[in-house]
């Protein structure tokens, strides 16, 4: 076989249609548009519109609210931290911090933090460094033999 040989199988690929070229090619006059009106012609967005009528997802009534002060923690499950101290990409010896995660690919794009969750299983005697923690998580780390530091939240006086 030679490069000049090479060849889609028959049939593999459809030819593109050529919509609005003549009424012989089954897709010409109005080009599968149907008739008149609106939806017919070019630059159209109707999605929501209901005629005139309020739209339904403007009937219907609003619920909740989206905190504009809310952190985004990274979410790292302890298991996931003892692979990597497994396949010795982290050094169990050494503080576990944010940075170290990042670098060795455990976590990327860090917003607010870090926050270290107990699904798995660690054995290995480690001392981690991370913006929040679960229970379950600073229990297991504990039994393990290493230690979990959260920095202390700032409380804010009520007026």
């Amino acid at each position: 076989m030679k490069l000049n040989e090479l060849a889609n199988k028959p049939g593999s690929a459809k030819p593109r249609k050529r919509i609005g070229r003549g009424i012989g090619s089954g897709t010409g006059k109005t080009g599968g548009r149907g008739v008149k009106g609106q939806k017919s012609r070019s630059g159209v967005a109707i999605k929501g519109f209901e005629g005139g009528q309020m739209p339904i997802h403007m009937r219907l009534p609003k619920r909740g609210f989206n905190n504009i002060n809310a952190k985004t923690f990274v979410p790292v499950n302890i298991g996931r931290l003892q692979e990597a101290i497994d396949a010795k990409k982290i050094d169990a010896k050494k503080p576990i911090t944010i940075d170290v995660l990042k670098a060795a690919g455990v976590v990327k794009g860090v917003k607010d933090g870090v926050r270290l969750l107990g699904n798995g299983e660690i054995k290995a005697k480690v001392n981690v460094e991370v913006s929040g923690a679960s229970a379950a998580a600073i229990a297991a780390v504990e039994k393990a033999g290493g230690t979990v530091t959260v920095p202390a939240k700032v409380e804010t006086e009520a007026n």
